[in-house]
């Protein structure tokens, strides 16, 4: 049995402890409530069950294999890293898992319209690539600076039949493509339906993104037991909005023997504007709908924040991360600009993997801890995402 009480997450008001809930308009909550009613009925219906697992297991390629890091956890020495390898499911990260999901109830739902945010580019191409094979419309909104940093993924998109929508204010990048992206469905909530790249935004979208995400948690914590005949001593994964971590942490939150690590991007320095650590810096706000912690001024306005990985560069952070913060349940802790890259190469040149810049932020984090434990201690590093979409940039900022 655990020790932990967490209580319910959400609670009936789609609140994670004091985190979370529904900051909207009166006319915009009754939409969301009733996409909660309609998740909460269709989620346990046969045909939606059924078909959602048929579409994970023959066309995502689930389960996706954890993979013993030898050479890596060779090089480093100390404890033993194995990768949970996200980055083979088709579109290449863990973004399919919800977005597959968020179209097949929109379909349910009887909606016309699917309307998304995209940072990296991951989250559009995966729902764009959903849409295309449930035959649901679908518009991105994508930062300018984001579209100019991830092309590969922006030209599949267009290839995918998407309608991108270029964001320019701000600093045209990700809190501003949510932004443009919510302005679109409130033009028609009652016929659109905002499919929310993260665990974040009004209930119940941190919910139902966590659910479809749990696979990776399920699978892993099977496949582990499996292949080493007991659990992880830690477990870790880039945090952003915080969908994979989520994804991969909600499965061991109870298991009191596994300590669970959230790695934020310090960027250029905790000492610098320049970073996007909204747990280790920021305080409790409200943005996009929502309480959690938020990097912000003293006006309450969400500050402009940085990271080399365009997935992970949002000033807010999911609900149930806040709390499970807070119950010192699980840690929070940084890699640097430079961490990331040098852990992108190395995974890349001594396991043939190359890791998204997202996920090398875990990478590197467990790069640093393995070095302080022993060979009977064990990272398992949710992989989260492929780096083809990074390799043009990162060739170009390396000089290679």
């Amino acid at each position: 049995m655990s020790s932990f009480d967490f209580g319910p997450m959400p609670d009936k008001e789609g609140f994670f402890g004091q985190y979370g809930g529904q900051i909207i308009p009166p006319e915009l909550k009754a939409i969301m409530d009733e996409i909660n009613t309609a998740y909460e009925e269709i989620r346990q219906t046969p045909d939606f069950q059924e078909e959602l697992q048929m579409l994970l297991t023959d066309f995502v390629g689930r389960p996706s294999p954890i993979y013993f890091a030898r050479r890596l956890s060779d090089k480093i020495g100390g404890a033993r890293i194995f990768l949970k390898r996200e980055d083979l499911n088709h579109t290449g990260a863990h973004k399919i898992n919800h977005c597959l999901g968020e179209a097949l109830l929109a379909k349910f739902m009887g909606k016309t319209k699917v309307i998304a945010e995209t940072g990296a580019g991951q989250h559009g191409v995966a729902l764009a690539t959903a849409c295309a094979l449930v035959g649901i419309p679908c518009e991105i909104h994508m930062g300018q600076v984001d579209i100019e940093k991830e092309h590969p993924n922006v030209t599949k998109m267009k290839i995918l039949g998407c309608t991108l929508i270029p964001v320019t204010r701000g600093t045209a990048t990700l809190k501003d493509a949510v932004d443009s992206a919510f302005e679109a469905y409130l033009k028609d909530p009652v016929n659109y339906i905002y499919a929310i790249g993260s665990v974040v935004g009004p209930h119940p979208f941190p919910k139902i993104v966590r659910d479809f995400q749990s696979v990776i948690g399920r699978e892993a914590r099977q496949q582990f037991m499996e292949k080493e005949g007991k659990l992880p001593d830690y477990i870790t994964a880039c945090v952003g909005g915080g969908s994979n971590a989520m994804g991969l942490f909600t499965e061991f939150l109870n298991d009191e023997s596994v300590t669970i690590v959230g790695v934020e991007p310090s960027g250029k320095g905790l000492d610098t504007p320049y970073h996007s650590a909204t747990m280790t810096k920021g305080t409790q706000g409200e943005i996009h709908g929502f309480k959690c912690y938020v990097l912000q001024d003293s006006n309450g306005e969400p500050l402009p924040v940085h990271s080399i990985a365009s997935g992970l560069d949002y000033p807010g952070v999911g609900p149930q991360h806040c709390h499970l913060k807070d119950l010192d349940r699980v840690q929070y802790d940084v890699a640097s600009d430079q961490e990331c890259l040098d852990a992108f190469m190395m995974l890349s040149r001594v396991e043939g993997i190359i890791p998204a810049l997202e996920s090398a932020h875990a990478v590197a984090w467990a790069i640093r801890k393995a070095a302080t434990l022993g060979p009977d201690q064990t990272i398992l590093v949710n992989l989260s995402g492929r780096g083809y979409k990074d390799a043009d940039y990162v060739s170009e900022k390396l000089g290679l």
